[in-house]
């Protein structure tokens, strides 16, 4: 079977795919885009979670042909603006900076859930932002240090939001 998705941005195709391999094994196998996890294959863990035509969707649980035609945004398209290797993204900056990341194999699930958080409402309270995340599960942490990582994004994008809106009120 062949599949079409557009992939953080770009439109690209996968040829030879099987019919029942899910969007996961896809973005994995044959698109070369290792970040969305293959943990737990039930939806139940949240570390394949991508934007799938934006919304928060389980990779595990989406055929392959379901999503063909679709948008795409997985954690490697929530990366900075690509001017070198390392470059990351406000949120995965705010989990580096909060100590957020242990063994790293829920991080890149957490860090597109949470992008998609903070796209809908840019200052999540603790309980908000609690059952945004509870699909998605950590085995290292408490999860403190992740809230914290959620307070300190959304922090830090209200503060560029408002830079941007004050610095083009000129006139």
């Amino acid at each position: 079977m062949k599949v079409s998705y557009r992939v953080n941005g770009v439109t690209v195709e996968a040829d030879g795919v099987w019919p029942g391999a899910s969007l996961l094994t896809v973005l994995r196998d044959h698109m070369d885009l290792p970040g969305s996890k293959n943990a737990c294959e039930q939806g139940e863990c949240g570390s394949c979670s991508v934007l799938l035509d934006g919304e928060l969707v389980c990779a595990c649980l989406v055929q392959a042909g379901q999503a063909d035609g679709l948008d795409v945004r997985t954690v490697e398209g929530l990366a900075g603006d690509g001017a070198t290797e390392t470059d990351v993204g406000d949120v995965q900056q705010a989990f580096l900076d909060a100590g957020a990341v242990q063994c790293g194999f829920c991080t890149p699930g957490l860090v597109v859930a949470v992008d998609h958080l903070l796209a809908r409402n840019p200052d999540p309270s603790d309980a908000e932002l609690r059952e945004e995340l509870s699909g998605n599960l950590c085995r290292c942490t408490g999860y403190v240090k992740i809230i914290d990582a959620v307070h300190l994004a959304a922090a830090r994008r209200r503060a560029t939001a408002g830079a941007g809106a004050a610095g083009g009120s000129g006139g």
